[in-house]
């Protein structure tokens, strides 16, 4: 019986076959990225169409970090792939009430078609960079890695706090260290360090959905939108 993991690719002494290999993993990983990407928009429409209380995202949010470490035990197999529309299908459902709340601002669809807008371009711009160049980013692993925590531990205090200025401050912050982390997710596949394209599109998948959250936030204090 073969063992062998479905979804991974076997390290080759030969050089051609480690290229091929990589653009195949990296053919992948954008190809299941923008299927993600478009059944995630689905159920964020639909949740803004059923009009989801506040309540109900952060149970979806709480399901979708459930299926995130499903996602990764069954990304060697054939079972990775519904895992992986399950979790971004849940988290897409959960951003349904936050969208909501913008949207029915006055210049809400402005605000997120420019979220979307800018979303698109840092992480084309990044990835194309990264790939152009081929540069190794994993220097960077460490201080993003940091640089998240203590986001995240600033995003838990101000949920006490609730200090405008420090939630503007964290949402540029985490904007920053998600760009980071398109070049750092970027450069792995390239230089052969994720070989798993359902891992790689999830790595992926989180940047472009914070940076979206934190870029609307912020798209929404500097237009008067959200104080």
């Amino acid at each position: 019986m073969n063992d062998k993991p479905v979804f991974s690719s076997a390290v080759s002494m030969d050089p051609t076959a480690g290229i091929v290999s990589t653009n195949k993993v990296l053919s992948n990983t954008y190809w299941l990225l923008g299927l993600t990407l478009a059944f995630s928009a689905f159920t964020a429409t639909l949740s803004v169409l059923m009009n989801l209380p506040q309540w109900m995202a952060l149970v979806l949010m709480l399901v979708g970090f459930g299926l995130l470490f499903v996602v990764h035990k069954m990304a060697d197999s054939a079972k990775g792939l519904p895992a992986i529309f399950a979790f971004t299908g849940v988290w897409g459902a959960s951003i349904g009430p936050m969208l909501s709340f913008y949207l029915a601002m006055e210049n809400g669809p402005t605000m997120v078609l420019q979220a979307l807008g800018g979303t698109a371009l840092i992480f084309f711009s990044l990835s194309a960079y990264a790939l152009n160049t081929k540069k190794d980013f994993s220097y960077l692993g460490g201080f993003l890695m940091t640089g998240l925590i203590v986001a995240v531990v600033a995003m838990i205090a101000n949920i006490f706090l609730a200090i405008p200025a420090l939630s503007i401050t964290i949402s540029a912050v985490v904007i920053m260290i998600m760009a980071g982390l398109i070049l750092f997710d970027t450069s792995r596949i390239i230089q052969g360090g994720e070989t798993n394209y359902i891992r790689a599109t999830v790595g992926l998948y989180l940047n472009i959905f914070n940076l979206f959250v934190h870029l609307l936030h912020l798209i929404a204090v500097f237009t008067g939108g959200d104080d």
